[in-house]
């Protein structure tokens, strides 16, 4: 997409005041930062490191200068901002605002440890300058007139201090408090507030306060793993944007994306439908639809219009190629092979070439990508070895059983397919080495369908065949702790609490989890401890 396309919008409101007003410089740095986090092309990094160099040194021009008596003395003991200007604070608050943003785009700049240091110390300094005017804004409460400059101010430390905390505590325990020795603190609670009164409020930053509690309540707690999202609390947040913005893009895609974790996934269809047809400036708020659109397809097993939208991610997205190709092929593997044919597609092709497309961020693979690769492989060989049911391990992998499982007839059309799956599996003549692997991962995805339909017996027998094959599994040494938190959780389900903390807390579990997806896996074991014990501080114990 052509750079101009996109800033004609700032250039026209922002650029010629950039240079002397710190929120012109703050807005349009932040639209060129949005630009670049959305096509991963080198140019729109650099444009939007240099903007944000500039932005940083406006910022700078209208913040407290300290003398040099005073320089010294904040080596001993730390300097109070309760004396700062009005106009001083809100130069903090953009100051730390375009800090951070530049951090994260010095991480997607290149994988280098150099620029992953670099990105770190600048995130701490962010994180100190919005401790410190959380701090004033504590003290200035109560005896400053709370005009708008000073709403503005407030509106801004809500949004860094709730969005801190908030991300945060979504680290595993272990780097939480490895984090809070040098100075970081992560308290969910805290952050959920501050965004909550900051979304509540007038201020420019309400709304984003508001899309950050989206973003947390329709992905976050559903991928990670923190709890169930709160869609009572997000539609709450959303409704007043829709009714004063209902033809906005990211309204609607917000809107959508909630009718999809209620199971309406028709309605959830056509609004994403009218998200496309809204803009095409932002063709990246496309690519989100077609994502979304490829797993509502899919949750309703029309693998022809999944195929299609998936088809269009590895043409028009850069996010993550590896994902998308290997999304599109294992789709295709749902399909006959008349109907494959049509697409023009060569499905051993397209996995070969998965391995080839992953990428890093902070000098670190995506997990999710390690685990295509990692799936992929079986198709290198001379002889490749078929794939046994790829789009619905997916499925889970996103979480995505959660989402179906609200609607039973989708539920029990998926079961039958597994089913299916399962006495082709056991009617074969000559086994390859990853017969028991696959047939462990055809009894959890149908464990899975039978505890969100009910059966819970039948569920339990499906998950237990599944761990009392752990040691003829060969490759896929996710399935057992995965199968040990499905099992834990059915048996909170039937209140055997008990039970259930044995399943999820088992050394087995925690280790070989740990060993498939590192942080992310410990996070899934801390994720089943949650919902045990419904209140954070207990995890530590």
């Amino acid at each position: 997409m052509s750079p101009k396309l996109i800033t004609k919008i700032p250039d026209l409101y922002f650029w010629k005041q950039s240079k002397d007003s710190m929120y012109h410089a703050l807005g349009y740095s932040t639209i060129l930062v949005m630009q670049a986090a959305m096509t991963f092309e080198q140019q729109d990094i650099q444009m939007g490191i240099c903007t944000m160099k500039e932005a940083l040194h406006t910022c700078q021009r209208f913040r407290k200068r300290n003398t040099v008596v005073e320089s010294l003395s904040s080596l001993v003991s730390k300097q109070s901002m309760d004396q700062l200007s009005e106009e001083e604070m809100h130069a903090e608050i953009c100051y730390a605002e375009c800090l951070l943003q530049k951090a994260a785009l010095t991480f997607v700049q290149d994988e280098n440890m150099i620029n992953f240091i670099k990105g770190g110390l600048k995130i701490r300094t962010s994180y100190q300058i919005y401790k410190e005017c959380h701090q004033v804004l504590q003290m200035t409460q109560g005896n400053k007139s709370k005009n708008e400059t000073y709403h503005q101010f407030e509106g801004g430390v809500k949004l860094g201090i709730g969005a801190f905390n908030l991300m945060l505590s979504l680290l595993p325990g272990r780097i939480l408090r490895l984090l809070e020795f040098i100075g970081f603190s992560g308290n969910r609670n805290l952050g959920l507030h501050q965004l909550r009164e900051g979304a509540s409020g007038s201020s420019l930053r309400a709304i984003l306060c508001t899309f950050t509690l989206l973003l947390y309540h329709t992905y976050v707690s559903l991928i990670l793993g923190t709890g169930e999202a709160n869609l009572q609390e997000a539609e709450t947040l959303l409704e007043p944007y829709l009714q004063k913005f209902p033809n906005g893009s990211i309204i609607l895609f917000y809107a959508a994306r909630i009718d999809i974790l209620k199971g309406n996934f028709e309605k959830a269809q056509s609004t994403f439908q009218e998200c496309i047809t809204s803009q095409q400036e932002w063709k990246q708020i496309h690519h989100l639809c077609y994502w979304e659109l490829m797993w509502c397809y899919s949750f309703q097993q029309n693998w022809l219009q999944a195929y299609r939208y998936a088809d269009l991610l590895c043409k028009e997205s850069r996010w993550s190629k590896a994902i998308y190709v290997f999304q599109k092929a294992a789709i295709l593997c749902m399909l006959p092979d008349e109907d494959v044919k049509t697409t023009g597609e060569n499905i051993v092709s397209l996995f070969r070439q998965v391995d080839g497309l992953r990428q890093r961020i902070a000098g670190k693979s995506i997990p999710t990508e390690k685990f295509a690769v990692r799936k992929a492989r079986r198709y290198s060989g001379a002889q490749p070895v078929k794939l046994i049911l790829p789009a619905l391990e997916m499925m889970y992998v996103w979480n995505g059983f959660a989402i179906v499982g609200k609607r039973a007839d989708l539920t029990e059309s998926l079961l039958i397919t597994i089913e299916k799956e399962e006495t082709a599996l056991q009617n074969e003549t000559s086994h390859t080495e990853y017969y028991t692997d696959d047939l462990c991962l055809v009894q959890l995805l149908k464990g899975l369908c039978l505890k969100h339909l009910g059966r819970l017996l039948q569920a339990e027998l499906c998950f237990n065949q599944v761990i009392q094959s752990e040691k003829q599994i060969k490759y896929d040494n996710y399935l057992v702790p995965f199968t040990l938190y499905e099992l834990g959780l059915l048996n909170k389900q039937q209140n055997q609490r008990e039970k259930a903390i044995r399943c999820i807390m088992g050394k087995s579990c925690l280790l070989s989890t740990q060993t498939f997806m590192g942080a992310e896996g410990l996070r899934q074991s801390k994720k089943g401890m949650a919902l045990l014990y419904d209140r954070e501080g207990e995890l530590e114990n």
